[in-house]
């Protein structure tokens, strides 16, 4: 089976399924497709479609999947590098009305450096495209999210990063309670 997700991005991506559409009447893909597609509403009689469905769905469907076709969305990329089967991604573009603006070309593309997926950059290639993921060993993924969290910390923890407030929040707590003592010692008085 073949699983391809489309995020939950508020505009269209019809080129990409009508590109496999396309693969599936010329008998180039002949596995079962299945398709979260979100906003993306589109008709087939070769794939069965639905728009959203719950992440345990979702994961369970990937689980299943020998072959995830993707969006460039970071979390449907990550998602599915989760369970080490081969994915391709396309960008939805801006000249399309697909996006706002191309990052999800830059996405791909630092994720295909890495050797984690292949990119699907020319939609008459889908054929060729799933031959290579047919050989294609991803790199198996792991994040970076300590380190990124640990750099961040480390970064605001620096005196020379660290707000006026904080640099100075133990004077100022001393002299808001020198304050209210001596607004008390005026009232008693």
């Amino acid at each position: 089976m073949i699983l391809v997700t489309l995020g939950t991005q508020d505009k269209s991506f019809k080129r990409l399924l009508k590109a496999i559409d396309k693969e599936i009447e010329n008998k180039n893909i002949k596995e079962k497709v299945v398709v979260q597609a979100g906003y993306t509403k589109y008709k087939s009689d070769n794939m069965e479609i639905f728009d959203y469905c719950s992440s345990k769905k979702l994961d369970s469907l990937m689980k299943e999947a020998k072959l995830i076709i993707t969006h460039g969305g970071v979390g449907s990329i990550l998602g599915a590098l989760k369970y080490d089967k081969p994915v391709i991604a396309a960008a939805r573009l801006s000249k399309y009305k697909e996006h706002n603006n191309d990052h999800q070309k830059q996405i791909i593309s630092e994720f295909v450096k890495e050797g984690y997926i292949l990119e699907l950059d020319d939609f008459t290639k889908l054929s060729d495209k799933i031959k290579e993921s047919k050989k294609f060993i991803p790199k198996k993924y792991k994040s970076n999210n300590k380190k990124f969290v640990s750099n961040i910390t480390k970064y605001i923890e620096e005196d020379n990063h660290t707000s006026w407030y904080n640099k100075f929040r133990y004077l100022w707590n001393i002299l808001f309670f020198i304050l209210i003592g001596l607004i008390i010692y005026l009232i008693i008085k």
